[in-house]
């Protein structure tokens, strides 16, 4: 009969995480990639919650691709001056802004979260619990923000 210890180390590492990342409402679009990682206690948790927002961008706007360039396809102005997906009613300069920075923000989670994940071996990579969950917070609000989009 196999062990259960490791399964049991796995919830047991992860209940405090969990736990604080529902205390903090977080979406479930971010949990649901990352609950086996976050179980384990993974690196990896966050590359996974992460592509969570591209995946959800994707399925949102048909558009395809990743990272920035699919930001720069569905949330920014671009040639045609009216982006694929809207987070508000672009009609001001600060609505203007607003749609913007919330792009630029997306661009620069690709670099935060992903990139290095991706490209650096998980034993020169630690994400301390409160980087971590800070991060997965800020990818909550994203999904929060993308709940409101509006295809134009």
């Amino acid at each position: 009969m196999p062990d259960p210890a490791p399964c049991d180390d796995a919830a047991r590492n992860a209940t405090p995480l969990l736990s604080e990342l529902k205390r903090r409402e977080a979406r479930q679009q971010v949990l649901h990639y990352c609950d086996i990682e976050l179980l384990k206690k993974n690196f990896h948790a966050l590359m996974e919650a992460c592509k969570s927002v591209f995946d959800r961008l994707r399925s949102t706007s048909g558009a395809n691709g990743d990272g920035a360039g699919l930001v720069d396809r569905t949330l920014t102005f671009g040639k045609s001056r009216v982006p694929v997906l809207a987070i508000n009613a672009p009609r001001t300069q600060t609505d203007k802004d607003e749609q913007s920075g919330f792009a630029n923000l997306l661009k620069r989670l690709s670099g935060i979260c992903r990139n290095p994940v991706a490209y650096h071996p998980r034993i020169l990579r630690t994400v301390p619990d409160t980087e971590l969950l800070e991060l997965l917070t800020t990818l909550s609000m994203i999904h929060r923000r993308l709940d409101t989009t509006v295809k134009l």
